[in-house]
């Protein structure tokens, strides 16, 4: 009798918001079997990964890690300096909730522990369509990290192939929830504010909660975000 195939591994970026949320059930509903890492990178709240570990739980991780990293100590960004204000108008370029370098450090990091783990299979929820002009989430980043990891590890130069998995990247905010939906997504759980507050309710202003916003209705799944006020129209 032949043993059954080993599941195979992925490292899945988890930052307690809607799209990683989404991610997570992608990548499990393909197989795999999920490792779930959360950054404390010096953000505004950790409303967002109190949220990531009620998410991680609900859709049945191997393990869920969250490391610290001081990305404020570099600061540069709405989400890691208190002194820049987070928009709340929108407004032209990229906007300075963007923060320096973050998907690659969290990419790079994910890459390290499924080095470790025997993953090959790297998921992250950026999207190039509904999202706010960061550079780091364009289907041609993905492309080049991708490259990268298969150049920069030991795993890669021995021959394995490692695979940068971006599933929503191509997906409107409605796409994405009424993808969720069908895999059981609590959206619920998930926190996306830039300003949410410590018990996790939004703002309804910035660009984050517009873009929600918009996309529950859009979709016509009725928004169980709790907001501290409504949403901006």
């Amino acid at each position: 009798m032949s043993a059954a195939p080993e599941t195979k591994k992925a490292v899945v970026l988890l930052s307690g918001g809607l799209d990683s949320a989404t991610a997570l059930a992608i990548a499990r509903a393909q197989g795999f079997a999920c490792y779930a890492l959360s950054l404390d990178y010096g953000q505004r709240h950790h409303a967002e990964l109190n949220a990531a570990r009620q998410v991680a739980q609900s859709l049945g991780v191997v393990e869920h890690k969250i490391l610290p990293i001081s990305l404020d100590a570099i600061g540069g960004s709405a989400l890691t300096d208190p002194d820049i204000a987070v928009p709340e108008q929108g407004g032209e370029g990229i906007p300075v909730t963007y923060v320096p370098a973050r998907n690659t450090v969290f990419l790079s990091l994910a890459l390290g522990w499924a080095e470790v783990l025997g993953a090959r299979d790297l998921f992250v929820g950026v999207n190039a369509v509904d999202y706010s002009g960061y550079p780091d989430c364009r289907p041609e980043y993905i492309q080049a990290f991708e490259k990268l990891a298969n150049l920069a590890t030991k795993a890669g130069v021995e021959g394995e192939h490692f695979e940068v998995h971006a599933p929503l990247i191509e997906m409107s905010k409605a796409q994405i929830i009424q993808a969720g939906s069908r895999l059981g997504v609590d959206y619920a759980l998930t926190v996306s504010c830039y300003q949410a507050d410590e018990q996790g309710r939004a703002c309804g202003r910035c660009d984050s909660c517009r873009f929600r916003a918009q996309g529950f209705a859009e979709a016509g799944v009725p928004d169980p975000t709790r907001y501290r006020r409504a949403p901006q129209e």
